[in-house]
């Protein structure tokens, strides 16, 4: 409610604060893999498309009538590179789907005979790389239903002894041969749900957003089976009615897709419907099916309870003897054997509706299974973004996504309970979420007994009294205490293929809150352009930092935020321009924000040229891209301009080549205090000079950056995949922030007065290394083996501000497609630390699963976290053993 209150004020008050943030002051003069989306490199897809139920109009072209010039030629035309195709009657109408009376068994044999009565499509064009070309090996898919089951087969035609077919982890098979749909249950162009399997069933399942790409996280309840045959592969698959979200009946409408990859064939993609390079978009060029007519109309009840038993050594702080008065002495950490932890949870899910869905967890498991990956931490300014990857709150992920990222789940830290209610009535998508997360104010005993270790450290009866009212003041107010968070997200269809949306978030902890609300819309302006935009408004209570006191300030903030994008295809370039802004005071503790106080602005043209499959070079491509960026009082931030320049080639090779010059300045008041001379305040309050965030005279720094950019791939056999990417940057910043006790801080200002000293940032040449090597020997063995190096030596100095040299080994086995075991070891040269993590899992379906785990994080040679002394030899951090065990249960009501 407190959302739908606040919502038409935010809103207005976005343009105020827009509007009172632009105080222009005069500028310093600046010396001036393969994709998993299988129709990714074919069809441009910028923005949003969809489209209502077939119009009239389309009707008529999409099922011309009998005796119409559009009749006789099939249907529409599509302009390709060798001509112009016309759409066979049989892709322009809808297909009929059969009802089956018997259920095929689903074995991958493709021998029922119910199958000869399901529809079938095949004739299929080759979108990748020719151009709708004949394919390299021709396809079949069958469609066939019943009350409770959609059934899909597939026939695909081909050599088995050249047939890619691993034993793979779900969602991990596009290093094979795959194929399968889109599905557009809704038809409204806009979102498709994907179901793909390689060559032995193994499932790959995702929703489709047109205009933000695929989500492969979440996982759907179905069956499916493959095998390899005489003259290729066969797949048999059933999806429960009760695992989509639909409209069916009379006359309805569903689009698809029928995609088939042949890995070998430069990544051929094959495609029932031909796919035009002149338009925006995939589903907006799908075919339709329908027939679909008595099913059932059941509501479904899962429920998923879980268990996580662990077992945690873990590194502790320990204290000398403590002495009244004296300042706490700490020794190096010791390891703390904690008891075995039993959590239970509970997650259901209710189908109110086959369009409508209410998901609830009550104190739910929510740790990660496999952590996330490690990356370089050294010399970063801004926050570094994780994907979700928790189940709870990926499905129906997609119907929260804006342009800004308002909502961002990870936020969500510990609930102990969230609800919620997602779905789509006719023209409107609905989203609500409400959680209580305790994470806030779960603070751990080592964190309390240092605070009142603070107390009883003060020098004086008086301040170890006073100490003792604020850390009182402390625990009654915040410790133990949830925070209480809410979204709601409505979107609405407009016309064919247009769309306009409202997001609101709140989240509210003692003395803090953060309420966002805000309106979004696409709008597709001709069938190669599009557009979308986005404008939100904050207003938040909490401790804002102030440069010009030098401290924190706990006030009220009231901001804005914007984003805009406009995107042009054509068949051999396009253009993009798209631009952000966030004020200073903007916060979405809901979602995640890179930096406040900017503007930014960035135009990437682009163009390809015609695939040529049988050519050495099969196509290139050129792309000069462009950004600057200022904050809301005027000044210039950076610039950033970086062609770039790629090949494709056979082997699913790709080479690309790129240089920048680029431009950045830093403003000390963004990194802390803001210098200022002796004054006298409008109060008559007089106040010493301060002294600013950076060292000497200059309260700015700018550089002039240049890159050498080198990347390539390829996989040249099936075992083998090669990845390396170098980039050589000179003159980038150091922003003397140090690298931890191995790299201390080497700017001339920390050389001369010590590590405290103001912070002196200066230019340097930086080398950004990655490579990946995959090795697979057999089906069911993948090993890898990942490479990060960042070094960076300052150019003032010459010394090395950090080097860092991230490791990371993994090795699958997959025993069937649902048993694996899988052992992963991390490796960090800057804190010489090792993290192991060994896994086995046993995942038949989404919601059952059985884990048993154990991960180790050791040092070598390293520094005490807790002291910052050396520590040769090996030496434990932490280790955690686990059993993690879920079961789905699933029930349908009615019919």
């Amino acid at each position: 409610m407190k959302i739908l209150v606040a919502t038409l004020y935010l809103t207005a008050l976005a343009v105020c604060a827009l509007a009172q943030s632009v105080t222009p002051t005069p500028p310093a003069s600046p010396v001036a893999k393969p994709a998993a989306d299988p129709s990714a490199a074919t069809a441009p897809d910028a923005a949003a498309t969809g489209t209502t139920p077939v119009t009239s109009d389309e009707r008529k072209q999409l099922n011309p009538t009998p005796g119409s010039s559009n009749a006789a030629a099939g249907g529409r035309t599509i302009r390709t590179t060798s001509g112009v195709i016309t759409l066979p009657a049989e892709k322009s109408q809808p297909i009929r789907i059969a009802r089956f009376d018997k259920a095929p068994a689903i074995d991958g044999k493709l021998d029922d005979e119910i199958w000869k009565h399901a529809a079938v499509f095949k004739d299929f064009y080759q979108v990748q790389p020719g151009d709708n070309i004949a394919p390299s090996k021709p396809s079949e898919a069958f469609i066939g239903y019943d009350s409770k089951y959609l059934y899909l087969a597939f026939h695909a035609y081909d050599d088995p002894s050249q047939v890619r077919a691993r034993i793979a982890k779900r969602d991990n098979i596009f290093d094979d041969d795959f194929i399968g749909v889109y599905l557009d249950t809704y038809n409204d162009k806009r979102k498709a749900v994907e179901f793909f399997f390689n060559p032995l069933g193994v499932q790959a399942d995702a929703v489709r957003t047109e205009g933000s790409g695929e989500d492969f996280s979440i996982d759907f309840v179905h069956v499916s089976k493959g095998m390899l045959t005489s003259d290729g592969y066969t797949v048999e698959a059933a999806i429960p009615f009760k695992s989509l979200r639909y409209t069916a009946g009379k006359d309805k409408l569903w689009g698809l897709h029928v995609f088939r990859r042949i890995q070998r064939f430069n990544t051929e993609l094959d495609s029932w419907m031909p796919l035009s390079r002149e338009v925006s978009g995939t589903l907006i060029q799908e075919g339709y099916i329908n027939g679909l007519e008595g099913i059932s109309t059941e509501r479904t009840l899962e429920l998923v309870p879980s268990l996580t038993v662990s077992e945690t050594g873990r590194r502790a702080r320990a204290f000398a003897p403590v002495v009244l008065g004296e300042p706490p002495a700490f020794l190096p950490g010791r390891i703390l054997n904690e008891p075995v932890k039993l959590d239970p949870g509970l997650t259901v899910k209710y189908g109110i509706t086959p369009t409508v869905t209410l998901d609830a967890a009550f104190n739910p498991d929510f740790a990660q299974v496999e952590a996330d990956a490690t990356v370089v931490t050294a010399n970063q300014r801004f926050p570094i973004f994780f994907e979700e990857k928790r189940p709870f709150f990926l499905e129906g992920k997609e119907i929260f996504q804006s342009p800004i990222t308002i909502v961002h789940t990870r936020a969500i830290v510990d609930p102990d309970y969230a609800v919620k209610l997602t779905g789509k009535e006719g023209r409107n998508t609905f989203g609500l979420l409400v959680a209580s997360d305790n994470a806030p104010g779960n603070f751990s005993e080592d964190e309390l007994n240092e605070r009142r270790l603070f107390v009883i450290s003060g020098a004086t009866p008086d301040i170890r009294a006073a100490r003792a009212v604020s850390f009182q003041h402390f625990f009654d107010k915040f410790v133990d205490r949830n925070a209480t968070i809410g979204v709601l997200r409505l979107k609405r269809d407009v016309g064919r293929e247009n769309s306009l949306g409202f997001i609101a978030t709140t989240y509210n902890f003692p003395d803090r809150y953060n309420d966002v609300a805000g309106f979004d819309g696409r709008f597709k302006l001709d069938p190669k352009t599009v557009v979308s935009f986005q404008l939100v408004g904050t207003r938040s209570h909490r401790p804002f930092y102030n440069p010009e006191i030098n401290r924190s300030v706990d006030r009220r903030g009231d901001a804005a935020g914007y984003s805009w994008n406009f995107d042009h295809s054509e068949r051999h370039y396009g253009l993009n321009f798209n631009g952000e802004g966030y004020t200073h005071d903007y916060r979405a503790d809901v979602g995640f924000t890179t930096r406040t106080n900017t503007n930014v602005f960035r135009a990437n043209p682009r163009w390809n040229s015609e695939p040529k499959p049988k050519n050495k070079v099969i196509s290139y491509r050129f792309n000069p891209a462009l950004d600057y960026s200022t904050d809301f009082q005027g000044r210039s931030q950076r610039w950033d301009i970086q062609p770039m320049f790629g090949l494709s080639l056979h082997k699913q090779s790709t080479v690309i080549v790129g240089y920048r010059r680029a431009y950045e300045r830093l403003i000390e008041e963004e990194f802390g205090p803001k210098r200022l001379p002796a004054r006298t305040d409008a109060n008559g309050v007089s106040h010493d000079a301060q002294a600013g965030a950076f060292f000497g005279p200059d309260s700015e720094r700018s550089t002039n950056k240049t890159s050498f950019i080198g990347i390539f791939e390829t996989t040249p056999a099936k075992q083998y995949y090669f990845f390396l990417q170098v980039i050589r940057d000179l003159h980038v910043f150091d922003f003397d922030f140090g690298a931890g006790p191995k790299f201390p801080r080497v700017s001339p200002a920390a050389l001369r007065f010590g590590q405290g000293a103001p912070l002196d940032p200066g230019a340097g040449k930086l080398w950004n290394i990655q490579g990946s090597v995959v090795y697979q020997p057999s089906n069911a063995l993948r090993t890898s083996l990942d490479y990060t190096k960042q070094q960076l030596v300052r150019d003032d100095t010459r010394l090395t501000a950090f080097d860092d040299n991230i490791y990371s080994a993994r090795a699958t086995y997959q025993f069937t497609r649902f048993l694996a075991a899988r052992a992963r070891v991390d490796y960090d040269t800057l804190d010489s630390r090792a993290r192991g993590q060994f896994l086995l899992g046993w995942t038949p379906n989404p919601g059952t699963a059985f884990y048993v785990g154990y991960n180790d994080d050791m040092t070598r040679n390293g520094f005490d976290q807790f002291t910052g002394q050396l520590v040769p030899g090996f030496r434990r951090n932490g280790r955690t053993f686990f059993i993690k065990m879920s079961y789905l249960f699933r029930r349908s009501f009615g019919g």
